[in-house]
């Protein structure tokens, strides 16, 4: 029956299939344990073809019932051994299958109206797939929320400035995903006037924009930003290097001149840019020094300015926003943890992204006692994800929006600390203990802190979803009000004092071409 379960099928598997209504059809999900889940429902059209480098379209209606027991296929991207890509089946490199899809987790149907929980992932702008097992909304579903998670274009499909199309193609689809939220989530026991998106890295970085956006608004009441990114392009900036990836295949950035190129050539001209893209710094920037040439574009349409300057002028303040990062934001990154690094060398990096000096003293006063490798590593936290997140906090505070702040300090593994991407296995409870007890360089007491750290912080995102307050006391300059969580979760003054007073004066906006912008930082 449409909006509810349907009857038992499949005589002798004991297990209901229920069938749900939605705008364009009718869906059959599965109950696995006490979760009912809807895998590789479409919500746009393929976007190849004539919709190619285009706006996302609404699916076209379908007859009959469509089965989804399984993901959809992942976005066009490259598989790189080794990687969660390497394990996806149907990746439409050729552009022959409906990649735009989403999924949904929900511990009841009907008209139960849970809080709706949209996972946005990240990758670097450049990978990701929902179907990625350490993002299986199960857990977090059976807390008491409609989880839901979607693929979204990537790399040049979704976020290379390309003459004669939209920019910020990928969050456009974001977008169509969440009206596809507001219109079919009651169904599957959701309540549309309780959404919150939520995201980690480049989904972070999405979300920032998302709140910004005039076209998302009143598409969700809530955000959690995870480790947010502090990229954002100017037009010229982008066209830069589209321009680049774009002669790699003897052709220009431009809709007419890219459409006859199948994605995997996409992928791979992007993946011989990205291998060069140290030797573009003088005129890219600190772009050129990140894991990625893609980052969303401030076009003044789509996405009219950065989110800091837009949520310090009261963009976002009616939407309550969670937001923190991981302590050891570049551990994960840092190829000079093993190896000596000269001051010289890290001198060079100080002098391409930190801030100008100021009565902090910079990072060498501030750090006196680390290496060169450890003052890498940091300015490179700082710069890229742990101050972007403290300023975004800031700016919702100046703009009179509702703020909480968090830094997850627990770790498990001695060579890696508090790493990029911890919080995301911890909410989703998809790194086991079992897991941790069996690494070599794991910390003696992980393996029996993890659970109640993953639940902690479970609990929270889901208390966040459902009454707009984490359990701690709000963001505000005065006091930094932080929830640390370690393995034993505390409420403190923000713990990277010295990092945020040498970042204090500074002012986070897009990155622009080199030769249109002063040294540090990419100011």
């Amino acid at each position: 029956m449409p909006g509810g379960r349907s009857g038992l099928r499949g005589e002798g598997r004991g297990r209901l299939e229920p069938e749900i209504r939605t705008a364009a059809g009718v869906v059959r999900g599965r109950w696995e344990n006490a979760v009912v889940v809807f895998r590789g429902i479409p919500y746009a059209e393929p976007p190849f073809g004539s919709r190619r480098f285009g706006e996302p379209v609404p699916v076209q209606q379908w007859d009959g019932v469509r089965d989804t027991s399984e993901f959809g296929p992942a976005v066009p991207q490259a598989s790189h051994q080794g990687s969660v890509m390497s394990s996806v089946s149907g990746c439409t490199d050729d552009g022959s299958a409906n990649c735009l899809t989403l999924n949904v987790w929900s511990p009841e149907l009907g008209t139960a109206r849970l809080p709706v929980m949209v996972w946005i992932h990240g990758g670097r702008y450049l990978e990701g797939t929902a179907g990625n097992p350490h993002q299986d909304g199960a857990t977090l579903a059976a807390c008491g929320v409609v989880m839901v998670s979607m693929n979204y274009r990537v790399g040049v499909e979704g976020f290379a400035h390309i003459a004669g199309a939209s920019d910020n193609r990928g969050i456009l689809d974001q977008v169509a995903a969440l009206r596809w939220v507001q219109d079919n989530i009651a169904a599957f026991g959701g309540d549309p006037d309780n959404v919150t998106v939520f995201g980690q890295s480049a989904g972070a970085g999405s979300i920032a924009a998302l709140l910004t956006m005039p076209m998302a608004a009143g598409l969700f009441r809530r955000a959690i930003s995870q480790s947010l990114p502090g990229t954002y392009f100017s037009p010229q900036l982008a066209d830069a290097i589209s321009a680049k990836i774009a002669a790699e295949l003897g052709v220009r950035a431009t809709v007419d001149e890219l459409a006859d190129i199948p994605p995997r050539g996409l992928t791979e001209a992007t993946d011989a840019v990205l291998r060069k893209m140290p030797e573009f710094v003088e005129s890219w920037g600190p772009t050129a020094l990140t894991p990625t040439p893609f980052s969303p574009v401030v076009d003044g349409v789509v996405l009219p300015i950065a989110p800091w300057p837009a949520l310090a002028n009261g963009a976002a303040r009616d939407i309550d926003l969670l937001i923190g990062h991981t302590r050891d934001e570049y551990s994960l990154f840092n190829t000079w943890r093993d190896r000596e690094m000269t001051d010289e060398q890290a001198n060079a990096v100080l002098e391409r992204l930190a801030p100008a000096l100021n009565s902090s003293g910079g990072y060498r006063a501030a750090y006196p006692d680390a290496s060169a490798a450890q003052l890498y590593e940091l300015v490179y936290s700082d710069w890229l994800l742990r101050m972007p997140s403290l300023h975004l906090a800031e700016a919702q505070y100046a703009g009179q929006g509702p703020a909480w702040l968090y830094e997850l300090c627990w770790s498990f593994r001695r060579d890696q600390g508090a790493s990029h991407s911890l919080d995301m296995l911890l909410v989703f409870g998809t790194l086991s203990a079992d897991e941790v007890r069996g690494h070599p360089l794991t910390h003696p007491n992980a393996a029996n802190e993890i659970l109640e750290v993953s639940n902690q912080m479970r609990s929270d995102w889901v208390r966040f979803a459902t009454t707009g307050n984490p359990g701690w006391a709000s963001y505000d300059p005065e006091t930094r009000s932080t929830r640390v969580y370690s393995a034993e979760p505390t409420t403190q003054p923000y713990p990277e004092e010295r990092s945020r007073r040498i970042w204090h004066t500074h002012r986070f906006d897009a990155l622009d071409l080199r030769q249109s912008v002063g040294a540090g930082g990419g100011r």
